[in-house]
């Protein structure tokens, strides 16, 4: 007697389904769904490492660093990312510490640079759909956290590239939550203050440039004298890297990735990732003529972009020492030349 075939087994028309394992959207679906356990497996792992409302986090950073710092870089998981991102900032302790002080800027005090503010909102994410409505909900959240920025921090105002990293941030949390974690990276509530990068003159833009010069005649020498002989320099490629920390132009999937692990890991991460994408495009970018090497730098091909490729070549990369070395010779530099610059000013004054 032939075995009649269960219900399931039949599309609507009756007929007999094909095996979906064996079709190429069955294979698809299959492999959707193993990714999807797989998501779901991680995402309670990071509630239990986190807690209710990041309760437990402190105390599991404590208990077990290299857990955390091998979790972070693999990717925080996306629906746990703006949490996750407040908690290693040190944001949320300073939002907890400063109840009314957000609404306080946005609502009665006023910036001198409004203006620019309201100028610049439309090019800030113009390809994102939170940001495209003109005056609409993410434009006005934008607005506002630049607006209490640059009331809260005079000296520094407001600077085009801090609109990269507020909206970045918006896109995974509140108005008030974006404001503090900006605070957070600008004064240095974990790692080293970021305020340098948009203050007069660029100082730490400077800086990271010069170092950033080192690591790839260190790394890339071959690489690095390409550069030299074509007077190609730091400051035309990478000063966007740093001022936005990959969020102006590099794919949202790697940028997320790569912000993961600069709000724990701190700045160091850039340098990596700059090496990495050098590393990864040598042997094309050491063949190019000028306009073409630079058309290159500011172009990475796609499959230089894959987080799942690049980002292990980063982490391999060690730079820590370098990085204190060319400070310290960055910093006598820099010190000559002010040096230089006030006896120039001294000599005007008595003429």
């Amino acid at each position: 007697m032939e075995r009649v075939p269960s219900p399931r087994a039949l599309d609507k028309f009756g007929l007999i389904k094909q095996d979906a394992s064996n079709s190429p959207e069955g294979l698809l679906k299959s492999r959707l769904n193993i990714e999807y356990e797989r998501e779901t497996r991680r995402v309670r792992k990071w509630r239990k490492m986190i807690g209710v409302g990041g309760s437990d986090w402190k105390h599991y950073v404590r208990r077990k660093p290299h857990v955390v710092k091998r979790r972070i870089r693999k990717g925080i998981p996306d629906c746990l990312r703006g949490l996750v991102w407040q908690l290693i900032s040190g944001s949320r302790d300073l939002l907890l510490m400063n109840p009314g002080v957000y609404e306080q800027l946005v609502i009665y005090e006023t910036s001198a640079s409004e203006l620019d503010i309201i100028r610049d909102i439309s090019r800030t994410f113009p390809s994102h759909v939170f940001f495209q409505q003109r005056h609409g909900p993410g434009q006005r959240s934008l607005y506002n956290v630049l607006k209490a920025y640059s009331v809260f921090d005079r000296e520094v105002g407001y600077v085009q590239g801090m609109g990269f990293l507020a909206g970045f941030l918006l896109l995974y949390m509140s108005e008030e939550d974006a404001f503090w974690l900006l605070v957070a990276l600008l004064k240095g509530a974990v790692h080293a203050p970021m305020e340098g990068l948009y203050q007069a003159g660029l100082p730490l833009v400077q800086q990271y440039l010069f170092q950033f010069d080192h690591l790839v005649r260190e790394h890339l020498p071959k690489l690095g004298e390409h550069f030299s002989q074509e007077m190609i320099n730091p400051s035309m490629y990478a000063s966007q890297w740093f001022i936005t920390v990959f969020s102006y132009s590099f794919p949202f999937h790697l940028a997320l990735r790569i912000w993961d692990v600069f709000l724990y890991e701190g700045v160091k991460i850039v340098f990596k990732v700059g090496l990495a994408l050098l590393k990864y495009c040598h042997d094309d970018l050491i063949k190019l003529p000028f306009e073409k090497l630079i058309h290159s730098l500011r172009n990475f091909p796609e499959d230089a972009m894959d987080p799942d490729t690049l980002l292990p070549m980063a982490y391999s990369i060690k730079v820590s020492r370098s990085l204190e070395g060319s400070k310290d010779e960055y910093e006598k530099k820099d010190g000559k030349h002010i040096q230089s610059a006030e006896i120039l000013e001294k000599q005007k004054e008595l003429q």
